[in-house]
C-alpha cells in the first residue's frame, strides 16, 4: 500500500480556506487534491482547534512575561554551558601537558 502524499502546511491551509468558505464540498476539495475525505477533514478540524486555542489565549502573539522570563533563563543557562565546557578543555589541555593522566569518569562508556 503507498503512502499519501506530504501536503505542506501552505496548501492544506488553501485546501481548508476553500471548503470553510463554502467555495467546495470536503468530498470536492479530496477528489480535486488526490486525497481521502478523511484527510481533508482532519485538516479541517486541525485549524479550527488551532484557532480556538488562539482565540482562548487572548490573541496574543507576543510572548507571555513567563514566557519571556524563561527564555531569558535559557540564555542564561546555554552560556553558562558553553564557558563551563570551554574551562573544562581548558583544564584537561593544561593537566595533558603537564602529564597528568586523567582516568575517564564513571559515567563515560
Amino acid at each position: 500500500m503507498s503512502r499519501p502524499p506530504v501536503f505542506p502546511a501552505e496548501d492544506k491551509i488553501r485546501i481548508v480556506l476553500s471548503v470553510l468558505a463554502g467555495e467546495v464540498t470536503v468530498a470536492e476539495a479530496a477528489r480535486r487534491n488526490k486525497v481521502s475525505e478523511t484527510s481533508v477533514g482532519k485538516w479541517k478540524q486541525q485549524f479550527l482547534e488551532a484557532g480556538k486555542v488562539g482565540l482562548a489565549a487572548g490573541g496574543s502573539s507576543r510572548p507571555s512575561g513567563r514566557e519571556h522570563a524563561l527564555a531569558a533563563e535559557v540564555d542564561e543557562l546555554t552560556t553558562a554551558l558553553g564557558e563551563a565546557h570551554v574551562e573544562l578543555r581548558v583544564w584537561k589541555k593544561s593537566a595533558e601537558h603537564h602529564g597528568v593522566r586523567l582516568a575517564p569518569s564513571r559515567t563515560s562508556r
